[in-house]
């Protein structure tokens, strides 16, 4: 692994365990961040700001993880900092990067760029779909970008696209669905047969490396996940398992949520994310040699 690292969203969830990889490593670290938070960091607001060209002066490699990801607001009303930090920002840093003479970057993408997966299948690289979610339209307008600069630069560029991230200190869904079970709010999950894809953050990091430091990864999307699907209702159960609580010996009624859905629109979506599928294969990642190490129904209390 390269010695000189940049990167981008450092402080995030995923970004802590990679900066702790990487100093595990020997790694050198820059990072670029809306504050001051690190020894060698570089203060820049990738929403408003412009990329100081000497950022990457001496670096060999980019991690770029920093980015707007799901907001709770109308998106149609923030479409243009989607746009700003997903796609400007990304383009603006690598061209940087091209232009330091940078050698490999990495962009950490989603699943959410493929589009939703088809029912009943694991998604793989190639089922690329349209998507009207705005998060996943832009990280795949910053994925077609990169791949043509590197076409264009030479320079290594390899983007993962990691399925949904669990591990100590998680944030979103899993983080509200961990505190409600936890504050006894959440209700026991039916076993629905369906079946979600997942990764731990450790894992994550590992693959991020591997295709950092793999010739076959330049130029190549690849879809991280543990390779084990699970339903929401293992989900459940294993939340529980690692909270230390007791497993509950009943469950909501899948006819309750049926009903639920008919409220509204938006009840119903909200219902489909947390019982509907969402399956991805990283069939093509273990290929080049990935293999997880963590299992969520293998966590307990000191894994979290």
């Amino acid at each position: 692994m390269s010695k000189f690292c940049l990167i981008t969203g450092g402080s995030g969830f995923i970004g802590q365990r990679l900066v702790a990889a990487l100093k595990q490593s020997g790694s050198e670290i820059r990072f670029l961040s809306r504050k001051y938070q690190f020894e060698d960091t570089v203060v820049c607001d990738l929403q408003s700001d412009f990329i100081p060209d000497a950022a990457l002066d001496g670096i060999d490699t980019v991690f770029h993880l920093a980015g707007f990801a799901h907001d709770m607001r109308d998106a149609s009303k923030i479409k243009d900092l989607y746009y700003r930090l997903n796609v400007d920002a990304t383009v603006q840093l690598a061209n940087l990067a091209v232009n330091s003479g940078v050698k490999r970057f990495v962009f950490v993408s989603s699943v959410k760029a493929g589009g939703n997966p088809l029912l009943g299948k694991c998604a793989n690289e190639e089922d690329q779909r349209n998507t009207e979610d705005i998060y996943g339209k832009t990280k795949r307008e910053a994925e077609l970008k990169l791949l043509e600069m590197g076409q264009v630069s030479g320079m290594h560029i390899s983007i993962v696209r990691p399925s949904l991230v669990y591990g100590p200190d998680v944030k979103g869904n899993l983080q509200l669905m961990l505190s409600g079970i936890e504050n006894g709010w959440f209700p026991p999950l039916p076993e629905m047969g369906n079946r979600r894809s997942m990764i731990h953050v450790d894992d994550l990091v590992r693959a991020i490396l591997l295709i950092a430091g793999d010739k076959r990864a330049n130029g190549e999307i690849f879809i991280a996940t543990d390779g084990t699907p699970y339903s929401s209702h293992e989900i459940y159960y294993a939340m529980c398992k690692i909270l230390g609580k007791s497993i509950p010996k009943w469950n909501v009624p899948k006819f309750l949520f049926d009903i639920a859905s008919l409220v509204s629109p938006s009840v119903k979506y909200k219902i489909n994310k947390l019982l509907g599928d969402e399956c991805y294969s990283s069939s093509k990642l273990e290929a080049l040699g990935f293999k997880a190490k963590k299992f969520l129904r293998d966590m307990n209390e000191t894994d979290y």
